[in-house]
């Protein structure tokens, strides 16, 4: 089951208790610009802000300064139980750059990974109001931003993704978490992780387990599922973007190890780690792109009748420095063709790299298409890994699978790279950057000269470089932990009622060979792909880059 009658009576028989919001700190959340862009590139920025995830907040008691929470422990006497607990703790403000490393100015935020005795952190983007979590549909539209991994190590991600978090941080289905998105609060992900501290207003003390690597971080008997979006996880030796669907679609309370550890969502997802799929020079310091300076990442979602509405049916990636459009990599791996995300060719890597096909399991990209139109809230982190030292992403992993094994290289980094307690004193100041957030129409928000190769089986579809802006009022990875200090712990994670949505088929019509289906891409700059459209359609230009049959 979703949800155990014992957690459930916690829920709604409460009473007076809450997760409370503290006062001892004031809570100001930076201001950070984003950009929303309009068909030819004329964009406009918006004043947003972020906040830090609850996880990291110090907790304290609701009468004083004691802990609530010290090291990766509870404190018996203010948390005997899940709802005393609740009662008797509150999560309080933070000193953003002070105490987390984290920094914003204009459309810039920078993380960096040690701070005195706090390691990593995770924030989400507000909206407009500074009241709630920014909400994203992301369908027929193309989100692009600029990133700085240059001081990022083997080990480190510096990530940024959308989970299908509520926008108030849970309150509504939980009302007594009276923190909310004001505190970071609801977080979930496709890792079902349990270290979260509290989940739906309620304390996750129970048969909670002290992490025997780790003085900051625990699990808890409950978890926190919901679809993932990984735009990018990266470091400077290796990246990957990845679509984690979830059934059922919509946030879920796991509370056994089946349904935490894979019986909701899909873990692994479907990657593409160009690395992982045999071009080992296309990313990396001096590569094709080179991670030793700043690159603009474009990601678009293609659906099947070109609307946002429509299901989601390919994942594309294009990626922009010195002026150059750099569409993603081709596969070079034997039986698994194309640049980009589709169900041929998550089937096809799954297949050929021996692994289980939980993400056509799931519901697939048709899936992550409803969490999208359901709304997903974006995700800002750096982080270390205590269970497999980030080597799923950067190394060769499984580290007892032969090398030659198709899918087991995924990056340039040694197994024995990545313990965070070397990575931690070695490369405390590791930073990532990202800026010019944006998102808009295909085509809309970057731009450049498209450079030959990488077409594979999806070819580009725009270019890329930040539009004008305009001012304006307006694999299975480990859990993404987050190692804490000063406030205690890492990762988190809230809870929200469980909601199944119901999907149509596509309708895409079909075509000879020789010309693009309906709402297929039919022209743009350095398109080799068919210039004419099935019978019912016509061809039309979106910009230089970008033709679809419409």
């Amino acid at each position: 089951m979703m949800q155990s009658v014992a957690f459930a009576a916690l829920s709604f028989g409460a009473g007076v208790y809450a997760q409370q919001a503290g006062t001892l700190t004031a809570e100001v959340h930076p201001k950070l610009s984003v950009s929303k862009c309009a068909a030819g590139g004329t964009c406009t920025a918006e004043q947003h802000t972020i906040v830090l995830d609850a996880n990291w907040r110090w907790l304290h008691s609701t009468s004083g300064a004691t802990n609530c929470y010290d090291g990766n422990t509870w404190n018996s006497a203010l948390c005997p139980d899940p709802v005393t607990c609740a009662a008797n703790c509150a999560l309080d403000g933070g000193d953003y750059s002070g105490t987390y490393g984290i920094k914003a100015s204009g459309s810039s935020l920078s993380l960096q990974l040690v701070t005195g005795s706090n390691s990593g952190s995770r924030s989400y983007l507000m909206d407009t109001t500074d009241t709630k979590y920014q909400e994203f549909n992301l369908l027929n539209q193309e989100f692009t931003f600029d990133v700085d991994v240059s001081k990022l190590p083997c080990g480190l991600n510096g990530a940024l993704y959308f989970v299908q978090m509520a926008a108030d941080g849970g309150v509504a289905d939980y009302p007594t978490n009276k923190a909310g998105a004001k505190y970071g609060t609801g977080y979930c992900d496709a890792q079902c992780p349990q270290d979260i501290k509290f989940i739906g207003g309620k304390a996750n003390n129970g048969n909670w387990t002290p992490s025997s690597n780790s003085a900051n971080t625990g699990a808890g008997g409950f978890g926190a599922c919901c679809s993932e979006m990984d735009i990018w996880e990266a470091n400077s030796q290796a990246a990957a973007y990845t679509p984690h669907p979830c059934s059922p679609e919509g946030y879920s309370v796991c509370d056994s190890a089946a349904e935490c550890g894979g019986g909701i969502c899909d873990k692994a997802g479907c990657d593409f780690n160009s690395y992982r799929q045999g071009n080992t020079t296309f990313y990396g310091p001096g590569g094709t792109v080179d991670t030793n300076k700043v690159m603009t990442v474009v990601t678009q979602f293609i659906t099947s009748d070109g609307t946002s509405s429509g299901d989601l049916t390919e994942i594309k990636r294009f990626y922009v420095q010195g002026g150059k459009v750099y569409a993603n990599s081709a596969s070079d791996i034997a039986g698994v063709s194309g640049n980009s995300i589709t169900s041929a060719f998550c089937k096809a890597q799954k297949s050929v790299f021996g692994d289980s096909d939980t993400f056509s399991a799931k519901g697939g990209l048709k899936a992550m298409g409803e969490s999208f139109k359901a709304g997903m809230v974006l995700v800002m982190s750096i982080w270390d890994d205590y269970a497999v030292n980030m080597l799923w992403l950067d190394s060769d992993y499984p580290t007892d699978a032969p090398v030659k094994n198709p899918g087991v290289a995924r990056g340039p980094c040694a197994t024995t790279s990545g313990n965070p307690k070397d990575v931690e004193s070695k490369s405390p100041g590791s930073t990532v950057v990202f800026s010019n957030i944006r998102t808009g129409p295909i085509g809309s928000t970057y731009s450049g000269v498209l450079q030959p190769g990488g077409s594979g089986g999806s070819p580009p579809s725009s270019s890329s470089s930040a539009a004008p802006v305009k001012s304006s009022s307006s694999s299975a990875a480990p859990v993404k932990s987050s190692s804490s200090s000063a406030a205690p712990v890492k990762s988190s994670t809230t809870s929200a009622t469980i909601k199944t949505t119901s999907t149509k088929a596509s309708s895409t019509s079909s075509a000879s060979a020789a010309c693009a289906t309906k709402f297929g891409q039919c022209g743009g700059s350095g398109w080799k792909g068919p210039t004419c459209c099935a019978a019912g359609s016509t061809c039309k230009a979106s910009g230089d880059f970008y033709s679809q049959c419409l």
